[in-house]
Formats: structure tokens, C-alpha cells, sequence
């Protein structure tokens, strides 16, 4: 899919915040690509501060999806999605980030099931790194269900020890009349893992990796192996669920839904990341807490 770059004019001396710091720097090239891994050095410093340090982690996995699409769908719909949003919004995106929680679809052909410690010490580091290299805020758009509660404690975990950067993550609010109009064009109702709407969003984005005459080679029902297992958790839910990692019906997917879904998604990033580049709330109270944190008898209420 060809993306078109929709480059922002920087003209003379341009300024940015960082930590609460004014920094001014000669001028910022208005021609810079968002891709990380395709910065020169130099150009790398540019963009950190045409990016008013800020940086995108698309988040996916490596894991079946269904017998009808990739094993990389999650992340190759997070980093489209990202790439879609930055056009308008300019960001560096970091390059493919497949390192996360997958241990429910180990018994499946192609999953990359990472041990726990690995998971959290490299995106750890790795958030290290970008703040080393200037890009103190940090945004992690998750493409990957199985990432949810991972990526939620690993934020809340960021208190831990005192940080000079800070991680966002994006957590998307349903819009009532996106989601209706989303019904309107969906031809099923169960749809989760593989279903109609991520192979939509597949066939917008790599049509050429959706093979859809495969979707209906394998049970997406849900089996309800458990049974009635009311007001607790255990984390085998999801094979009893559902044991081929297929959830749904993508047989019923169309182009048009997937171009729909994702369209008004990279709006709403987009807004989010705007949101994101103006915050200087985050990083000023990080620092608030952390101060307290040394000496918690000294705290003062507010």
C-alpha cells in the first residue's frame, strides 16, 4: 500500500520541550521520514526534535491468525495504522516491535512465545534507549489483545524508579457512531481473533497476505470448554475458548470495512498523539512524585 508523506514546513529556528526544558535548534528539515530505521544519524537528530521527542512502538505478535492470515497481522495493522497517523502528525516510528505476551498460542505453528523476563527486560531497555537518544515521551499503540494486561502493569511499573521519560499507552475509546456504523457493515456476530473486521483490516492494508478461500478450513466458534465459570480467572480461558486461535468468521470480511475501521482509527490516533506532543503534565508530576517518593514523611498534602 503506498503511503503518501505529508511533510509539516520548519522554518528557521525551531523549539521544543522537553522535561520542561527549552531547546532551540537550527533549522529542522521539512523532508524527514518517520521510520526509524531508516534515519541517518544526523537526520535522526532532526527528527527528534521535529517530533518534539516523541516516538511510536507499534506493539504486535507473531502468531497464528486464523488458517487465512499472516502471522504478523497484529503488527503489521499497529504499524500501518502508525504510519497512516504520523502522515499527519509527525512522530518517528520505531521498527517492528514483535516481543510480547503470547503463551496462549504456543501450541500453534509459527508463535514466537518469549519467556516473561525477556518480554518486560527488552521493552524496559528498550524504552531506556529511546530516552538516552532524546525521545522522552513514548507512545506504544498495541495491536495484540494478549498484550493488554502486560502493557498496562509494565506502565504502572514505570513508578517503580525514578524515570526522565514517559510511556503512554494507547488505549482507544469506542465511538458509539463509528461502532454502529461498523454493525451496519459487518455480516457477522461473533468476531474476535481472525474475524471479519481484522480481516478487513488485513485486506485494507496487505491484501496480498489475506488468503480467503482458506477461512472457513477451521472452526472459529467458541467451544465453551470450561463451561460455566463464573467470578474468577484462569489462564487457560482462552484455549478452552478457543483451541485453533480462531475467533469468528473471516470469510465475510470486505476491503471496504477494513478501509472504514482503519481510517477512523488513524483520526483518532492521530488526535492522540497531538495530545501526547502537548502534555507537559506527565513528565512534570513524574518528577513531583518521584521527589517524594525519596523522603515520603515530607510529602505535603495538595
Amino acid at each position: 500500500m503506498k503511503t503518501i508523506f505529508i511533510a509539516s514546513l520548519f522554518i528557521g529556528v525551531s523549539i521544543f520541550i522537553i522535561s520542561n526544558k527549552i531547546i532551540a535548534q537550527e533549522e529542522v528539515k521539512d523532508d524527514l521520514v518517520f521510520k526509524y530505521e531508516e534515519l541517518t544519524s544526523p537526520d535522526f537528530k532532526d527528527a527528534v526534535t521535529k517530533s518534539e521527542g516523541t516516538v511510536i512502538i507499534p506493539f504486535g505478535i507473531l502468531e497464528k491468525h486464523g488458517p487465512h492470515l499472516p502471522l504478523g497481522t497484529d503488527l503489521l495493522d499497529a504499524r500501518e495504522l502508525s504510519i497512516r497517523a504520523v502522515n499527519s502528525e509527525y512522530s518517528i516510528i520505531f521498527p517492528q516491535y514483535y516481543f510480547g505476551q503470547i503463551f496462549e498460542a504456543k501450541h500453534q505453528p509459527g508463535t514466537i512465545a518469549y519467556s516473561s523476563k525477556i518480554i518486560w527486560d527488552l521493552l524496559q531497555e528498550t524504552c531506556s534507549e529511546l530516552s538516552r537518544n532524546g525521545l522522552k515521551k513514548i507512545i506504544i499503540v498495541n495491536g495484540h489483545g494478549g498484550n493488554n494486561n502486560f502493557l498496562k502493569y509494565f506502565c504502572q511499573a514505570q513508578l517503580e524508579s525514578r524515570k526522565d521519560y514517559a510511556v503512554y499507552l494507547y488505549t482507544p475509546t469506542n465511538d458509539p457512531v463509528v461502532e454502529k456504523k461498523i454493525a451496519e457493515m459487518r455480516k457477522t456476530t461473533g468476531d474476535n481473533h481472525a474475524g471479519e473486521t481484522e480481516t478487513a483490516t488485513m485486506l485494507a492494508n496487505r491484501p496480498d497476505l489475506v488468503q480467503l478461500d482458506k477461512s472457513n478450513s477451521q472452526s472459529g466458534e467458541d467451544q465453551n470448554r470450561l463451561g460455566d465459570f463464573k467470578d474468577g480467572f484462569t489462564g487457560i480461558w482462552w484455549y478452552a475458548k478457543y483451541p485453533n486461535h480462531y475467533a469468528g468468521d473471516g470469510s465475510k470480511a470486505t476491503k471496504e470495512l477494513g478501509e472504514f475501521i482503519l481510517n477512523t482509527s488513524v483520526v483518532q490516533l492521530t488526535k492522540f498523539i497531538k495530545q501526547v506532543k502537548q502534555d507537559t503534565k506527565a513528565l512534570e508530576l513524574q518528577k513531583e512524585f518521584f521527589n517524594e517518593t525519596e523522603n515520603p514523611l515530607k510529602t505535603k498534602d495538595k
